[in-house]
């Protein structure tokens, strides 16, 4: 070991700290009174609804007015007489059940009925299917 320089340590120290304090902790009593008598800043925020039994958003002043001022008749479109009636008469001419014919377009008996009852929304797409199945143009008699 002759010629060897001292022995030194090559180590990083390892320091070993809390956790840095939360918003809880923060808002805890004991910490803010701390704060006030070293005369550290303290920030304090009212709340809108502070100290009241109201949620947020039970203001419906604002939404009821604007609901009382309107004026216009928000209902979806429905299936038209004429259809309702060009359906059901190309149905039966072709001899077929209600789920006869649902099983042909590949959809649900219901809508079938709620087409003949005139409850649907209208839908492109299935009044194809069922001009296809019934071999009768259902639309753009005008």
């Amino acid at each position: 070991m002759a010629g060897v320089g001292p022995i030194s340590q090559d180590w990083e120290p390892v320091v070993i700290r809390k956790k840095a304090p939360n918003a809880a902790t923060k808002k805890d009593e004991k910490v803010v009174n701390a704060a006030r008598r070293s005369g550290a800043d303290i920030e304090t925020i009212k709340k809108s609804n502070a100290g009241t039994n109201k949620a947020a958003s039970s203001s419906t002043s604002l939404n009821t007015r604007k609901l009382d001022e309107d004026t216009e008749n928000l209902s979806h479109e429905r299936v038209p007489t004429e259809l309702k009636k060009a359906i059901m008469q190309a149905r039966t001419e072709k001899k077929l059940t209600q789920a006869q014919l649902a099983q042909l377009i590949n959809e649900k008996p219901q809508i079938i009925q709620e087409y003949e009852s005139g409850k649907a929304i209208p839908n492109q797409q299935i009044l194809t299917k069922l001009e296809r199945a019934l071999g009768a143009k259902l639309r753009g008699k005008k």
